[in-house]
């Protein structure tokens, strides 16, 4: 067993079952598919619309692919992009390029010529595997950015025929379906092409388990991509982790994982593309979040295992009450990404019979390293304890080699078998994340006694105003409480006289007016004066990613250009 220096309260608080520690892994991420192929050949891996992939079915692919983009020159520790939604082309192509060693390169394929190319220019990918929209994209990149093989993937051809059929339909809504699905590309390699070789050979070299394996993108709160470089052990030891944090829900015993998150995402690609795959589940794959598909499977399939964010879970309870679907039977949810608000806790667990939880984590740490315990002890509010074999301090941010005293806030620094050794060809900005072998996650948490952990704010998002520091989190639960107010995000503007001055964007409920000293005078109700936001401004919506955080950055360039224009 591992020794660790520092204390780990929180290991008296894991539910019953769960391990303290793990050990080392081994192989590679090939492996855990290779090994639900031999234990459970006939089992369903992917369904998609319907349409089942068995295990030997979905192996026997990926050596396929993996052959077929051999051919085309794709060599060990070559990066390799992926630029496609949630599909059964997604996970074959991903454990294919895995398969022969190289690296997979994950992308938005949603993303805007000028970010997709960005990220391009930092990992220099020669081989790309695209969904049909976008190739059109990537054809266009400068010629120092040329794709020497861009292999193009048509979604729809992963469906049931009559679903493909439907889509061909002269009906408007068919046609718009098809349309948002497809493009005619030329001058790109068909992914029937490559899916139709002979298999690999069984004698082809696999990865080590400390190869790289994947270039993880985050933008953090800096605005410019990183490329987090994770190897095979970083990933499979955190699909480990999550494997033990559940004991529960045992492999092979018909586990049913729902993707309804992102899995070019950290989030969706560890709980559901590695997570899933390591269990032998029946992976659900929705190319994006719908939930009246998502309940149309929940009647045949409800879910074991469901990671999602709050607005998915918000919107799920809504559509299943609206169309008396029953939601019982999803055994444990897990929420990231966001606060999770405990209103939002008791229905969906009233409505399931099962747990949800919220956990926390970064790509740069593959990306889950902690959540609540799946048992009665959990702590709303709280993101949870340290996963299994996970350690992790509270330091100053100004010394972060100087333990803050217990209880008081401060820089969270972690190290584990998951947290990855840097970022991608930038050694500087990897020698700024660490401090004596831990990782500075740039957020700002207390911890309790038993071990809980709660995240007050990201360092680099406090507002410091007349000395005193604000944590942008704090205002807005605060202006979230006022009847009027549906959303909030708050950021720090320059201010001549205290360096920074606490400002609000709100979105208002429908036929509300802003009555801007009566929202200023409820804040002062919960919050110290110097945290209540000087200036409020009303937006229709607010800018969020993919899985729904609110992106601060984008709203306070949107204020400054106001301010500045006023």
């Amino acid at each position: 067993m591992t020794t660790f220096d520092p204390p780990r309260p929180w290991v008296a608080s894991y539910a019953e079952g769960v391990p303290e520690d793990l050990p080392a892994v081994d192989g590679s991420l090939i492996d855990i598919v290779a090994a639900s192929a031999r234990d459970y050949p006939d089992a369903v891996a992917l369904q998609f619309f319907g349409q089942e992939t068995t295990y030997a079915d979905m192996q026997s692919a990926i050596d396929r692919a993996a052959a077929g983009l051999r051919d085309l020159g794709v060599r060990a520790g070559d990066p390799v992009a992926i630029v496609l939604p949630n599909c059964p082309q997604h996970i074959i192509a991903f454990y294919a390029v895995l398969r022969l060693g190289a690296v997979v390169v994950e992308h938005n394929p949603l993303y805007t010529p000028r970010e997709l190319r960005k990220q391009f220019e930092d990992h220099g990918a020669k081989h790309a595997i695209v969904w049909s929209k976008v190739v059109g994209t990537v054809q266009e990149f400068p010629a120092d950015l040329a794709v020497t093989s861009l292999v193009s993937v048509d979604v729809t051809t992963a469906m049931p025929l009559l679903t493909r059929i439907a889509l061909t339909l002269p009906i408007a809504k068919a046609r718009e379906s098809r349309a948002a699905l497809t493009e005619k590309v030329r001058g790109a390699i068909a992914w029937k092409q490559i899916v139709g070789a002979s298999p690999l050979p069984a004698s082809h070299p696999k990865p080590a388990t400390d190869d790289l394996a994947i270039i993880q993108y985050t933008s953090g709160t800096t605005g410019t991509p990183k490329g987090a470089a994770l190897t095979h052990r970083n990933l499979l030891s955190n699909a480990a982790q999550a494997q033990a944090w559940v004991p529960s829900i045992q492999r092979g015993r018909g586990c049913v994982v729902y993707a309804v998150l992102p899995m070019f995402h950290a989030y969706g690609l560890t709980l559901c593309l590695t997570f899933a795959m390591s269990m032998g589940a029946r992976l659900v794959l929705f190319p994006k979040f719908d939930p009246d598909l998502v309940l149309d499977v929940v009647k045949k399939h409800p879910a074991t295992f469901l990671p999602l964010v709050p607005p998915i879970a918000e919107r799920l309870l809504k559509a299943a009450e609206a169309r008396g679907i029953s939601l019982a039977g999803t055994e444990v949810a897990i929420s990231g990404a966001m606060a999770l608000p405990h209103e939002l806790v008791v229905p969906f667990e009233e409505a399931t019979g099962g747990y949800l939880v919220e956990g926390y984590g970064l790509s740069e740490c593959s990306p889950v390293l902690m959540a609540n315990p799946v048992a009665d002890n959990r702590v709303p509010g709280s993101v949870g304890l340290p996963l299994p074999g996970t350690e992790c301090r509270v330091v100053d941010p100004e010394n972060p080699s100087q333990d803050v005293e217990a209880g008081t806030p401060g820089e969270l620094v972690v190290r584990g078998p998951q947290v990855f050794g840097g970022y991608y060809g930038k050694p500087e900005a990897t020698e700024e994340s660490f401090v004596d072998g831990w990782y500075r996650t740039g957020d700002v948490v207390t911890i309790d006694d038993a071990g809980f952990v709660r995240i007050v704010d990201r360092i680099k998002e406090l507002i410091v105003t007349g000395g005193f520091n604000v944590a942008p989190t704090e205002v807005e639960n605060a202006l979230r409480q006022h009847p009027s107010v549906v959303d909030a995000a708050v950021v720090g503007l320059h201010s001549d006289h205290s360096g920074e001055e606490v400002v609000a964007a709100i979105v208002l409920d429908a036929g509300a007016e802003l009555d801007e000293e009566a929202i200023r005078q409820f804040a002062r109700s919960i919050l110290t004066a110097y945290k209540v936001p000087r200036r409020i401004f009303v937006v229709d919506e607010l800018p969020k990613s993919l899985i729904g955080k609110v992106l601060r950055r984008q709203v306070k360039e949107k204020l400054e250009s106001l301010t500045n224009g006023s």
